[in-house]
């Protein structure tokens, strides 16, 4: 009587996970329509505010390092050609535009 007790609580629990397994799984949003996609080596405009109650935003380039679910990590360049790394909301940079150098 034992061993079917214990027989159909694995059954119950592999059925179980055999139908929540799906559900674990997050659904990926299309590239193309999520505006805040990047990727690493990108280089974006971080749209830093030197405080938070000031009205002047810098825009200053970046190059994307790391990406984790809620933060976005720079690499910033330094008059020096030294760099820093700061981890920032990704709703603080905006894609870079390439420009296009015409010769004459």
């Amino acid at each position: 009587m034992k061993l079917f007790q214990i027989s159909l609580v694995v059954l119950v629990l592999l059925i179980n996970l055999a139908v929540a397994f799906p559900s674990w799984a997050d659904s990926t949003p299309s590239l193309p329509s999520n505006s805040n996609y990047f990727e690493v080596g990108q280089k974006v405009i971080w749209l830093y505010k030197p405080r938070a109650d000031s009205s002047d935003v810098q825009r200053i380039p970046a190059e994307i390092v790391k990406l984790s679910s809620k933060q976005v990590q720079i690499k910033v360049y330094k008059h020096n050609n030294e760099s820093v790394n700061r981890w920032v909301n990704p709703n603080k940079l905006e894609k870079s535009q390439k420009v296009k150098e015409s010769v004459f």
